[in-house]
């Protein structure tokens, strides 16, 4: 069954069109790299997937189901969004590890947490630091880590190395491609050409709010 589908999706705002009559089909498993001009609607089809917002024209079905029918929060177990500029809270990286499973009414699994900073190359000191001390491919690395506590079945990454040095990135891109080989669907916000085609199995060109290109690279 194809896990996300777009039929002639429409979006505005505003009364201006953002996307319009988008139709695709994003299989399980499928790592999708999202390219286009800054403006063109990438990030606004990331929050469509998700029920961040609601399409203006057209249906979006998600399992086979109309995504904008099922509860948004059920939704957002299963559909993961990652933003370009991380948002971390409290005072400490533990706050925010500990958050999720709070919220769930659940025991911190540190095996899991254990497993995930391993994965991205942090060690189990940085439980203990201050948010406010933490460099920005660390807080990047750290919202990621958060994301992935609960594996979604779906994750959306909206140009999340962008603002991060070679040496993150890589660790970033290993870790992501390694989430994909365990079967989570990866859609890749990204305006890097080679890291678009780096990993993906298909590329995805939005230009002027329509599509252009889905071009299959593996």
């Amino acid at each position: 069954m194809t896990q996300i589908e777009f039929q002639d999706v429409s979006y505005s705002n505003d009364e201006k069109s953002i996307l319009k009559d988008i139709s695709i089909s994003i299989e399980p498993g499928d790592y999708v790299s999202v390219m286009g001009p800054s403006g063109s609607g990438k990030s606004t089809l990331l929050k469509l997937c998700c029920h961040l917002i609601s399409p203006t024209g057209g249906r979006i079905l998600f399992n086979g189901d109309d995504l904008m029918q099922q509860d948004p929060i059920e939704v957002r177990k299963k559909i993961s969004y990652c933003f370009q500029t991380p948002t971390l809270f409290g005072e400490t990286v533990e706050d925010n590890i500990s958050f999720s499973y709070a919220i769930r009414k659940q025991n911190v699994d540190r095996e899991r947490v254990h497993s995930l900073f391993s994965r991205f190359n942090m060690s189990q000191d940085y439980l203990g630091h201050k948010i406010q001390g933490l460099s920005g491919g660390e807080k990047q690395r750290i919202a990621l880590i958060r994301t992935l506590l609960f594996m979604p079945d779906v994750l959306l990454l909206d140009e999340v190395t962008s603002a991060l040095d070679a040496d993150n990135t890589l660790i970033v891109e290993k870790a992501i491609e390694a989430l994909n080989g365990e079967g989570v669907t990866i859609l890749w916000v990204t305006h890097n050409p080679e890291q678009g085609r780096k990993y993906a199995g298909k590329l995805l060109t939005i230009e002027d709010g329509q599509i252009n290109s889905l071009e299959e690279l593996k």
